[in-house]
């Protein structure tokens, strides 16, 4: 832990701090991963952070910066949440909108109410955030809003299907805001990030079963999660976009093949493309 935080104490350094201090920095899902690394060393560069968590209580280690309850399946919650950093500071410049959770699941074996729950937090979660962050900011006429999203949400990934499905309707209703307020002064963007060393993997709520292409593929995937790299890449990409005077609709972040499969799917025939996923998976 000491090793952390020397690690991002050195990369903070090297910023120049005087003129960051006025930001206000708002982080859904901040209690661990890359909303935790994210808020520490925005927080080290100088800028007033704001964590969330549905727990704060259950982090009290956490003093770097102020973690506030918040639960983005509750509206109520998130509209209050929102109205306390405002009473607050008077202002939200940059909203970084990264609470959700994954599940590893056959299609067929997922039910309704799962499908329910991923969408209620990963989509409709953010978008409630979003939807309060982004009437504050209307009334500054300012901010930047970035919405973490996944390689998940421009390729289906196999055995994580309602994970992408919630993924692919943040990238499809950013790609649109997008649009939408291009000519004002409110930014907005999203993270793809690829695989990531955190506690993502230990918290996927998993299906069990005896479906020998889900075990494989679900082994090649934990695996290419604990051998990723250190989140704190995308929050050092984080603090570059805050200075961006425009920064472009996606940022894919993450090992080189995992960035070439973006690319890829862009040019290569569908089937092709599929063809190579399914085999890396080893589901064909």
């Amino acid at each position: 832990m000491f090793s952390h935080y020397m690690c991002i104490s050195q990369s903070a350094d090297k910023m120049n701090k005087q003129k960051t201090s006025a930001k206000v920095i708002f982080i859904s899902g901040a209690s661990s991963g890359i909303g935790l690394v994210t808020a520490e060393y925005l927080t080290l560069l100088g800028y007033k952070v704001y964590g969330t968590s549905r727990h704060p209580e259950k982090n009290k280690e956490i003093r770097q910066f102020e973690l506030i309850k918040m639960d983005v399946c509750d509206e109520v919650s998130v509209k209050t949440a929102i109205d306390s950093v405002i009473k607050k500071e008077g202002r939200i410049d940059v909203l970084v909108n990264n609470a959700g959770y994954g599940i590893g699941a056959a299609i067929e074996d997922a039910s309704p109410q799962m499908a329910e729950e991923q969408i209620d937090t990963n989509f409709l979660g953010l978008y409630r955030v979003q939807h309060y962050a982004l009437k504050e900011m209307k009334k500054q006429a300012s901010g930047l809003i970035i919405n973490i999203s996944s390689i998940g949400g421009v390729i289906g990934l196999p055995y994580q299907g309602l994970y992408s499905a919630s993924k692919f309707a943040v990238e499809g209703m950013t790609e649109a805001l997008y649009k939408e307020i291009f000519t004002r002064n409110i930014r907005v963007c999203m993270i793809e990030p690829g695989d990531f060393k955190t506690a993502f993997t230990s918290s996927r709520l998993n299906i069990k079963g005896d479906n020998e292409l889900l075990n494989r593929s679900r082994e090649i995937i934990e695996k290419d999660e604990q051998s990723g790299q250190s989140p704190i890449k995308i929050a050092k990409l984080i603090a570059k976009l805050i200075d961006k005077k425009r920064p472009r609709l996606r940022y894919p972040i993450g090992a080189f093949d995992q960035k070439l499969s973006i690319l890829l799917k862009r040019f290569l025939p569908n089937g092709i493309f599929d063809r190579i996923i399914m085999a890396y998976y080893k589901v064909r």
